[in-house]
């Protein structure tokens, strides 16, 4: 894949490219351009609105990694400022310059992390300043946190329309932070059909030389390895359930992709289970669509969520889903007909779930065949381009 698509551009040397078609430019501001759902959104957006509607820059308040040779576009430049942890005086100073020298018609920022940006992106003139809320992390897991709700009251009044991607997440901007329906809109994501799709007959042969046979059945999560997505607690499940039943050690197989610091910790648990050897821990891997594939059923462990890739790849693929109830989880799934969603922070209902699935098959292929058709029909790309381009053009116009 070419490396002009998403050139990397350092701020000092970036040229103003708002002058090189009629398409207006759109700065979307994220904390870093790497492996992660906000990412996979932002790069899925791209990658499907008509060329000729909008020009694309993306700033990165860290750094980038190849993820972003994920986008097919050649025209679309990545900024990275570099910043580093803590409060650094003056930094913003430089977000300011920079979106002086683009003149962006719409600045993006997404989740708290970049929400502070839509100050110099006012002092830079930009004529539409748009906020997406996306998620939760372990600071904020169910939108408590007060400190966090007064920053965002506080820059509430620089932001002239808000993007949710839950109800959940929806009902706290109007609730707790006091943002007018009128400007909000809700928008789920959505998920490549054709890319993620069903293993016919059966699934995927997974890269691990007799790890799966023909009668086992492969649980498996995808995702960063970090405290907020909790795959530690899959883990214990998974050897609660070994423990209980004798007979899934012949038969129950664990894959988690990803990596981060529960990756260690995940490992350190299932070499004192003697169960290492029924696990794949492979750390990040760039073939999801097919090891997706190699599944029977996707588990998702997360602490919090806004709305969940995974959970929609997941289903895509036609796969049964066990799912934590956080967040826009419950949104996404139709419990009892595609998924069964346990409390987060519970090896205990977890593992009964996965037992429900591992013990019968004829529920797995019912709730796939389900998750498939609710992808289709509910979550998809199209949908979700067609949405924030109707937000982009409403908002211009507005303005």
């Amino acid at each position: 894949m070419s490396a002009k698509q998403c050139q990397s551009v350092e701020p000092t040397k970036a040229q103003a490219i708002s002058g090189t078609s009629g398409a207006p430019l759109i700065a979307h501001v994220i904390y870093g351009l790497k492996t992660g759902g906000v990412e996979n959104g932002l790069v899925n957006l791209i990658n499907h609105m008509p060329p000729d509607r909008f020009r694309h820059a993306i700033v990165c308040l860290t750094d980038y990694s190849d993820f972003r040779l994920r986008i097919r576009r050649a025209d679309v430049e990545c900024y990275a400022l570099h910043k580093p942890p803590g409060k650094v005086p003056g930094f913003y100073v430089k977000v300011w310059k920079l979106l002086r020298h683009l003149r962006p018609h719409i600045v993006h920022t997404r989740n708290l992390t970049a929400l502070a940006t839509q100050v110099p992106a006012m002092l830079a003139g930009a004529p539409v300043r748009i906020h997406g809320e996306h998620g939760r992390d372990m600071g904020d897991l169910d939108g408590s946190n007060v400190k966090y709700q007064r920053i965002r009251r506080l820059i509430r009044p620089f932001v002239h329309e808000y993007i949710a991607l839950s109800q959940d997440l929806e009902r706290y901007l109007v609730d707790k932070i006091g943002v007018p329906p009128q400007h909000l809109t809700q928008i789920y994501n959505g998920v490549d059909t054709e890319l993620f799709h069903p293993a016919l007959p059966r699934r995927n042969p997974l890269p691990v030389p007799g790890f799966a046979g023909i009668g086992a059945v492969v649980i498996g999560t995808v995702g960063r390895m970090e405290a907020v997505k909790d795959q530690v607690m899959l883990v214990r499940a998974f050897v609660r359930l070994l423990g209980l039943r004798a007979d899934l050690r012949d038969r129950l197989r664990l894959v988690i992709i990803g990596d981060g610091a529960l990756r260690g910790p995940s490992l350190d648990l299932l070499a004192q289970a003697d169960a290492l050897d029924l696990a794949w821990l492979p750390g990040e891997r760039t073939d999801i669509p097919e090891l997706m594939r190699g599944l029977d059923v996707f588990v998702l462990p997360s602490l919090a969520e806004g709305i969940s890739n995974t959970i929609l790849e997941a289903m895509a693929t036609g796969l049964p889903i066990v799912a934590t109830r956080v967040g826009g989880n419950p949104e996404l799934v139709d419990e009892g007909r595609t998924a069964f969603l346990v409390p987060a922070d519970d090896p205990e209902a977890m593992a009964a779930a996965i037992a429900n699935d591992a013990d019968d098959a004829g529920k797995r292929a019912q709730h796939g065949a389900s998750a498939r058709a609710r992808a289709e029909s509910r979550f998809s790309l199209d949908a979700m381009v067609r949405a924030y381009t109707a937000v982009y053009d409403r908002v211009l116009d507005r303005r």
